[in-house]
């Protein structure tokens, strides 16, 4: 079976046209932030939906860099699984498939207000769940906490839950199934 060319991280316009977009600016200074949109816009500039109401998370440039990378390679994991084509975050737009933005969603609503030092504890719970795990909680926070600016509730829960929650990777190691 052929590999199938999506735009960016796997968005196919063709089969839907809800999408994120990631916007990274070229400038260290300014801060990534991720849009849900409904509208494709034919040509290399998006700019349909691009506005405050479709904002779903601003996030500063050094947490951004600090994650990336494994949002990259968790992304294109589920992208090679199903046969679509991989991608890289570059400076500019990046679409993603609905599904694929709610899992990198959880991960950035996690992180975008919590100390630098807690994101590989954030990365490793976030990794530990499953897709359909990040689904749910993406679900749940965007019903009532969904917008940028909306950092209470669920969406402090989330910070919590996947930020001060740690793993020790020496004490998993020695737990029996019973003690789970």
């Amino acid at each position: 079976m052929a590999v199938v060319k999506g735009i960016g991280f796997g968005y196919l316009p063709e089969e839907t046209i809800h999408h994120y977009l990631v916007r990274i600016p070229r400038s260290k200074n300014e801060k990534v932030i991720v849009y849900e949109r409904f509208h494709w816009d034919e040509g290399e500039s998006q700019e349909s939906e691009i506005n405050y109401d479709n904002t779903k998370v601003i996030i500063n440039r050094h947490k951004w860099d600090l994650v990336k990378d494994i949002i990259q390679t968790e992304l294109n994991k589920s992208l090679k699984n199903n046969k679509i084509s991989v991608s890289r975050f570059k400076i500019g737009d990046n679409p993603i498939d609905r599904l694929l933005g709610k899992e990198m969603i959880i991960l950035l609503w996690a992180i975008e207000d919590s100390d630098p030092s807690l994101v590989p504890v954030a990365v490793r719970n976030w990794l530990g769940l499953s897709r359909e795990e990040r689904w749910w909680l993406f679900t749940m926070t965007n019903a009532t906490t969904g917008h940028a600016d909306d950092k209470r509730g669920w969406r402090k829960a989330i910070r919590y839950a996947i930020t001060e929650n740690p793993i020790d990777d020496k004490r998993k190691s020695q737990l029996s199934v019973f003690d789970l």
